[in-house]
């Protein structure tokens, strides 16, 4: 398999399925006449992000997946969102980014040494840190944020986190 399935497509998908979530939230909040910020500032705890730095956190996570994988080099996205309409226009960026890329990018993906100045002059080889590192962060971020937005009384189901399937006939 090359590893543009296991990137590209996954996070476009569930990076789709978070924008259906803050659809919903937005719903909600004009529901029971409250400001959608509170949704945008809240967190689970209070040593953990609020829902911004998650959707920043899963968008930073995706799109340096597909760069490190790639050889490329990712483009720069301050985190300086504050509102929902902020958090889509950084989702709507990483998707963007997303679709610049091609099975054709991902050759030699498996074996491409990655790293990150957080690792200290260590790297991994691209399988590794797809399935250890990038995939788990990746939807670490995106389940947390289900989980704020649930808590905060978004009517989400598993449905609604998993998203459409791709059945075969």
């Amino acid at each position: 398999m090359n590893l543009y399935d296991a990137t590209v497509p996954i996070f476009t998908k569930f990076l789709g399925n978070l924008e259906k979530w803050l659809d919903k939230g937005a719903a909600l909040a004009e529901q029971k006449k409250f400001d959608p910020q509170v949704l945008i500032d809240a967190r689970l705890a209070p040593d953990q992000w609020p829902l911004k730095r998650q959707i920043q956190g899963a968008c930073d996570q995706a799109k340096f997946t597909c760069a490190k994988l790639t050889g490329k080099e990712p483009p720069s996205h301050p985190d300086t969102e504050v509102t929902l309409a902020d958090c889509r226009a950084r989702i709507r960026t990483c998707l963007d980014y997303l679709a610049t890329f091609t099975r054709d990018d991902f050759a030699g993906a498996e074996e491409r040494r990655c790293s990150h100045q957080w690792m200290k002059g260590k790297a991994m080889r691209g399988g590794d840190y797809l399935d250890h590192f990038a995939l788990p962060n990746f939807h670490f971020h995106l389940t947390t944020a289900y989980a704020i937005l649930r808590h905060n009384g978004v009517s989400l189901s598993k449905d609604d986190h998993i998203g459409s399937l791709p059945f075969a006939d």
